[in-house]
């Protein structure tokens, strides 16, 4: 029987890892010695904690007109660059750096956010990379929030707005895009189709009724219009473009009526009863917390699963009027999640899920301590060299994951196609650069495609000789098996972690080799000999099938 019940019991190292990478993109040793010692309980209090951004804003080095483009996001009045795209990529970089610094839930949450509310960098913001700095930092006000205050503030979101093409929703001139996503996407679901246009959960005709309720938003691209709760900008209300008849819904909805506005700043009412109604049906948190479960624990929902987690997880979201915190709490604390309510071993939690690319990089660089030039201090080598033109345009777009960029407005594959859900990142496509990521770094070299500087890279005999990344970089084994159990999935057995000690790091030699050739190297500082070996068994892992799960 599948359980929500608490995991009361100490983590450990194998809990502490799973919650750790499936909970945040900072995974290193400190944080799992430190999870260890706690319950999941104690552990949640710590990933619920806010946490400063390491880097703040943005930062631009390209020149225009001979002068740096510089925080451009702070610019009033907010300037049309001509190189906008490659501005959203940098404001990718910030959310990402601030990804790996932050050792909480908000990152893994927010990301979660952007698969509901998708947008694309380039397109949704009409080229307006300010707007998408401002449509990430309402997902990260939220990420801790609520859902369903969050389906509403994201009705007047400028990169929205732009994306699903309800910047152009008029009373003479309907789009219904957004109003078909939102239902779809964002919140309800479709449902089992019962016939022409009913989806069991809305029909055709809702879907018309709803476009009519958000007609008139208008985008607005300066930052003179802030939303009084977040401070974030936002679109307007233009009355004149806004369809003033009484929109009435199918059955789905009880066929409930919304009374017009009568003015603009009454269709903020009227958005908000069409966002009442919708999240007042059941459907709508079952929907929702799906979703949660195929992002955090794993793509399969069996009816078991459904019956004793997505129910009462939809109960609980809904009885909560739909706050985030106390639903991803009891999932995230439950029996279930530590897969210690079944003893069906083909059946596992715990390396259960294939890394996205940007989970894949996240642990290498957090847990391998990666020289990443710091943006606050270098941002043309961290934005330019580093994130630009090694991991956005080589590795994430080669690995198919253009970071907050998917194929369509259902997001990535990953996300929503069942039934391979996260299966969908392994492709003959994908190989080559998830498979050379961590030579790339290793070598600090753009092995996926070209030679180039990545500017960026590890260090592993430095990082093995100054931390405690492993117990006893001298002894072969205790090297290579926590190696591997930290870089891998699930925990592999004596045959596994041999074959990778025997074939890369001693290559066929005694063991002792090894421990006199490590010796040495602390003695001479010469790494001659030490370095080769450790930079093959790093890859070699790094490359395996089994660290491509988590």
């Amino acid at each position: 029987m599948a359980s929500l019940a608490t995991n009361t019991a100490v983590l450990g190292k194998k809990n502490a890892r799973h919650l750790l990478r499936r909970a945040t993109f900072v995974y290193n040793k400190n944080l799992i010695e430190q999870f260890a010692q706690l319950t999941p309980s104690q552990a949640l209090d710590l990933l619920f904690e806010e946490k400063p951004l390491a880097v703040q804003l943005p930062y631009d080095t390209t020149l225009y007109n001979g002068v740096e483009a510089g925080f451009w996001t702070e610019t009033e009045p907010v300037i049309n660059y001509t190189n906008e795209n490659a501005k959203s990529r940098i404001v990718a970089g910030w959310w990402w750096y601030n990804a790996i610094n932050s050792p909480n839930l908000k990152f893994k949450l927010a990301y979660f956010l952007s698969t509901r509310f998708t947008v694309n960098k380039v397109d949704a913001v009409s080229k307006r990379s300010t707007s998408f700095f401002h449509h990430l930092r309402l997902l990260l006000h939220y990420s801790f929030g609520n859902y369903k205050t969050l389906a509403q503030k994201m009705s007047l979101d400028n990169s929205m707005l732009y994306y699903l093409n309800n910047n152009s929703n008029t009373k003479t001139a309907p789009n219904q895009n957004y109003a078909r996503e939102f239902l779809e996407l964002f919140t309800i679901g479709k449902g089992p189709q019962l016939g022409p246009g009913d989806y069991t959960n809305y029909t055709e005709n809702d879907i018309v009724e709803a476009a009519k309720v958000l007609t008139g938003f208008r985008p607005k691209t300066d930052t003179y219009v802030n939303d009084p709760e977040t401070n974030i900008p936002k679109g307007y209300n233009d009355f004149t473009r806004h369809d003033i008849s009484t929109k009435t819904f199918s059955s789905a909805f009880n066929n409930t009526t919304i009374l017009p506005a009568n003015n603009a700043a009454n269709m903020d009412r009227e958005l908000n009863d069409f966002v009442e109604m919708v999240f007042s049906k059941q459907a709508t948190a079952l929907n929702i917390c799906r979703k949660l479960y195929i992002y955090f624990v794993k793509g399969t929902i069996t009816p078991e699963v459904e019956t004793d987690i997505i129910i009462p997880l939809a109960n609980e979201l809904k009885t909560n009027n739909y706050e985030l915190k106390p639903t991803v709490r009891r999932l995230l604390q439950s029996l279930h999640f530590y897969d210690l309510d079944d003893s069906d071993s083909t059946d596992e939690t715990i390396g259960g899920i294939v890394k996205s690319p940007i989970q894949q990089i996240s642990e290498i660089c957090s847990f391998l301590g990666t020289s990443i030039p710091n943006p606050n201090t270098n941002p043309y080598d961290y934005y330019t060299r580093f994130w630009n033109n090694f991991v956005h345009n080589t590795y994430l777009t080669l690995a198919d994951m253009l970071i907050f960029s998917p194929e369509n407005v259902a997001g990535h594959f990953a996300y929503y196609k069942a039934p391979e859900f996260d299966k969908n990142w392994i492709s003959a496509a994908t190989l080559i650069s998830r498979y050379r990521l961590g030579e790339s770094l290793v070598e600090g070299k753009n092995l996926i495609s070209g030679n180039a500087n990545i500017y960026a890279k590890i260090d592993i005999v430095n990082t093995l000789k100054n931390t405690n990344l492993v117990t006893d970089p001298s002894d072969a084994f205790v090297l290579t098996s926590e190696l591997c159990i930290a870089l891998f999935g699930q925990e592999p057995d004596n045959d596994r972690i041999n074959y990778f000690m025997n074939s890369y790091l001693l290559q066929e030699l005694p063991s002792y080799y090894w421990k006199s050739a490590w010796t040495e190297y602390l003695n001479t500082g010469n790494a001659t000999v030490v370095e080769p070996r450790l930079k093959s068994l790093l890859i070699k892992i790094l490359r395996a099938p089994e660290s491509q799960l988590f």
